[in-house]
């Protein structure tokens, strides 16, 4: 079968088109016939090389697909071939078929387009994980969302939204912030022109954002601690301007605030296992109702996953970019 592997650590260029062997299901696992496949920010990390896949991962990228299901583990109960899916991985999306735990599988959403869902394990599962199962986000609650029109920021903006937060959001552009604001932002915030940190002291009158989903990371953080309100939580889940922040840690304490890291493909699969059981019983019903919905920048085919790559580099993009497998 075709997967899309990585040469060696580099630019989009080192994305190769090869065949790989087929996956033959583990006891508990499914395997997934792959429509379409969700690109992220960590498959460009794992192409650069500073990301790898974890233990037992395909050594290719890709986090998210849909498909159908084509071949069953002998233990495998909760899903039947021909059933049609999207599934959270640990890698190996950028491939024609996939093999994944059960317990990692969703049914297609009603109403939802094949391809579109492969938009939403990775973006669902990460925003509720953070803003409900670790924030505690809940009705009544502000939310500052960074990056809200990426492919995590356009979800994170309409789950906050549907919960009943209140939701401020960044982006880099005004039609970027007319996205935000689209999507269920009371304010879209362009930083590039205007401070957040102003913004929503003066939105709040002073009182501050009781949770920050934080995906920039450096000199953002001491500024997402300005933001918080007395007892906010910052979930930080990636760090594209550095790794390294200094903070007030005086103003952390004032405010009784937290701040938590986290990631995703690198837990423990038993963990994995509950967020999706968690999404499947509270987020999916949003999604099928249309509360939530896949934004979509653009989608390209398989072999051209070089280009869906400098897309997302780019900075230009809005929403979601998939591969089209099938």
């Amino acid at each position: 079968m075709r997967a899309i592997t990585i040469s060696r650590p580099g630019g989009p260029e080192v994305l190769t088109v090869s065949e790989v062997e087929e996956p033959a299901p583990g006891p508990h696992e499914v395997v997934i016939d792959v429509a379409a496949a969700g690109v992220n920010r960590a498959d460009v990390a794992q192409r650069q090389g500073v990301y790898p896949p974890p233990e037992g991962a395909p050594a290719w990228p890709g986090l998210e697909v849909s498909g159908i299901v084509v071949a069953l583990g002998a233990s495998v109960s909760q899903w039947r071939v021909g059933d049609y899916v999207v599934a959270l991985l640990s890698g190996g999306g950028y491939a024609d078929r996939v093999a994944v735990d059960e317990g990692l599988v969703l049914p297609m959403p009603k109403g939802v387009d094949l391809a579109l869902a492969a938009g939403l394990p990775e973006a669902v599962a990460t925003v509720w994980s953070n803003l409900v199962l670790e924030a505690g986000l809940r009705e009544g609650d502000v939310l500052l969302v960074h990056g809200g029109a990426s492919g995590v920021g356009t979800i994170a903006i309409q789950i906050g939204a549907a919960l009943g937060a209140t939701v401020y959001a960044t982006a880099g552009s005004a039609e970027k912030v007319a996205l935000c604001e689209q999507l269920g932002a009371a304010r879209g915030i362009d930083y590039r022109g205007e401070d957040f940190v102003e913004v929503v002291q003066q939105e709040t009158e002073g009182r501050g954002v009781d949770v920050i989903l934080d995906m920039v990371g450096g000199d953002y953080l001491a500024r997402d601690v300005a933001a918080l309100a007395t007892g906010g939580r910052i979930q930080l889940i990636a760090t594209q301007r550095g790794r390294e922040a200094t903070i007030d840690a005086s103003v952390l304490m004032a405010k009784r605030a937290r701040i938590h890291g986290t990631t995703l493909r690198a837990r423990p699969l038993e963990e994995r296992r509950a967020i999706v059981a968690a999404v499947r019983e509270h987020a999916w019903p949003l999604v099928e109702r249309g509360a939530v919905q896949v934004f979509l920048d653009s989608a390209y085919p398989l072999d051209f996953a070089a280009t869906a790559h400098r897309r997302m580099e780019s900075g230009e993009h809005a929403g979601k970019i998939l591969l089209a497998v099938r």
